[in-house]
């Protein structure tokens, strides 16, 4: 990732999610469950190689070509970089929706 400043943000955004949830419920445990979905969701959403990604699901399992305009994208602003694609939108929708039922739960309790 070239420009680390969301990566950094979304650290201190974690930080600060974990302290109020520490200082509302009075719980390492829960404080520690916080801090690792907090992860594992910037993890899922900030560390994948997006250039590579950023193409119809159905080409995911091909090597990326020289002559594919995926390699041309990196020179584009963010907005018209962005595609959406139903399939993976339904994917990651499924799968945060999920775990942050999981996380309510246990914190929660």
């Amino acid at each position: 990732m070239a420009d680390d400043t969301v990566l950094r943000v979304a650290l201190v955004v974690l930080a600060a999610g974990v302290l109020v949830t520490g200082l509302y419920t009075h719980s390492f445990t829960k404080m520690m469950v916080t801090y690792m979905f907090g992860m594992c969701g910037i993890a899922g959403v900030l560390l994948p190689d997006w250039t590579y990604f950023n193409r119809d699901f159905k080409k995911w399992f091909s090597p990326v070509d020289l002559n594919d305009d995926v390699l041309h994208e990196s020179q584009k602003s963010v907005w018209q970089r962005l595609n959406i694609y139903p399939l993976r939108l339904i994917v990651y929708v499924t799968v945060y929706w999920f775990g942050v039922r999981k996380w309510w739960e246990i914190i929660s309790r």
